[in-house]
């Protein structure tokens, strides 16, 4: 036997949705405890200051605390046993189903969503729901060995084109769907038939710190090249919002750690990445500390202050890397959109595309081959099939495919 330490058994996976709606009805529940207190006690100590109340009021509000307490007691202890009782069902339901059907789109997207907002304390709980980072193909985390590479990708090249999404999605959010209008366009099938590139897409727990997934993804990126069945193949990455900076992130800590897939990268596209922030994060930010000034709306700000790291590193954005001496020979691409026809007019920089200012999107501090582009009367959400985007993803391509032909030449 070891010696006298105990032996403690991994941390069990908490059910999903049951568990995770537990949580949220336990602490609203007592947020709104607080604050009925809040409001309440405002009202007892006015009462209280007239002398001839003073004392009935004491005893009101004696009664008045136990009762609230009982209530509030009996909402937590019964949403809890009800949801302790769907956590049960949940986990006798996957046990019966050790090989579930892939979750559909819209169950996907659900996921990615909750992800989004609170993948922290999901990673953290060690929570069913929490995704952990893989390629994907058809719904199927995609095995990072050769022979699950090429039963995943049959008609493998030489260039990857790594997609990666932003928060709160999943890399169903790259594909516009049969009812797509005509305007939108699936950059990985258009790249792979105009430009003979291999489509891989990322999902990501988009609820942790950017650094971490950044982290994550370079250890990711390593592992896949060194498996990839095309000897000696270079690298395209594109990445949408938050995607963007979870690349240059992985870039940085690629860096440091002296590994060998950024020497294989030739470009990388940001699309509407938050470089220096995202003003509707500043915005939650100043709600949540005017919240706090007062006790009675103080609980709310608990409540918004909850939100993922994920969401709270867009603030005021990581910037570019501090060191990218190492990959001076990538291609860095920034891409802005604005809701306005006119990029150039005030308006258009303020609103930009509705979450990312045109500013942020493409303001950078790298040195070397970096280039920039506006796009007008697109928002956020567009920048991922729109044929415009699709045009200058190709145009960038086509151009570093033309130097290196020249190059060799």
């Amino acid at each position: 036997m070891p010696s006298g330490k105990k032996q403690h058994a991994p941390l069990a996976p908490s059910s999903g949705y049951s568990h995770a709606a537990k949580t949220a009805v336990q602490e609203t529940t007592l947020r709104v405890k607080e604050m009925h207190r809040a409001i309440a006690g405002k009202s007892f100590d006015i009462l209280r200051r007239i002398p001839l109340i003073s004392g009935p009021t004491h005893l009101v509000r004696s009664a008045h605390d136990a009762i609230l307490a009982g209530v509030y007691a009996g909402i937590h202890h019964t949403s809890g046993g009800v949801l302790e009782a769907a956590a049960l069902i949940e986990r006798h339901a996957t046990r019966r189903r050790p090989d579930p059907p892939v979750p559909g789109r819209l169950a996907s997207g659900l996921r990615s969503a909750v992800n989004g907002a609170f993948g922290d304390h999901l990673a953290t709980s060690n929570n069913r729901l929490a995704i952990d980072m893989a390629f994907h193909e058809n719904g199927v985390a995609v095995p990072l060995d050769a022979d699950s590479l090429r039963r995943a990708f049959p008609d493998t090249g030489r260039r990857l084109c790594i997609f990666i999404h932003g928060l709160g999605c999943d890399e169903h959010s790259w594909d516009p769907g049969p009812e797509a209008a005509e305007s939108t366009v699936h950059f990985g099938r258009r790249l792979r038939v105009e430009h003979g590139c291999s489509p891989l897409y990322l999902r990501y727990n988009s609820g942790l710190p950017i650094a971490r997934n950044g982290a994550q993804l370079a250890v990711l990126l390593e592992e896949l090249l060194a498996a990839w069945p095309q000897p000696a193949s270079d690298l395209v990455i594109v990445g949408h919002s938050m995607g963007g900076l979870v690349a240059l992130a992985a870039c940085e800590q690629a860096a440091q750690a002296g590994m060998r897939w950024p020497q294989a990268t030739r470009m990388l596209i940001c699309l509407g990445s938050p470089h220096l922030g995202s003003p509707v994060e500043r915005l939650g930010r100043l709600t949540t500390a005017a919240l706090n000034v007062s006790t009675i709306t103080a609980p709310l700000a608990r409540i918004a202050g909850a939100r993922s790291q994920g969401i709270k590193d867009l603030g005021n954005g990581p910037g570019a890397p501090a060191d990218l001496l190492a990959h001076q020979h990538i291609a860095f691409r920034f891409l802005g959109a604005s809701l306005a026809k006119n990029v150039e007019h005030p308006l258009g920089e303020f609103f930009g595309d509705g979450l990312v200012t045109l500013g942020s999107a493409t303001a950078h501090a790298i040195a070397g081959d970096v280039q920039s582009t506006r796009l007008g009367q697109l928002g956020h959400m567009g920048l991922l099939n729109d044929a415009r985007v699709y045009r200058q993803i190709a145009e960038w391509i086509a151009a570093l495919d033309a130097r290196a032909t020249s190059e060799a030449g």
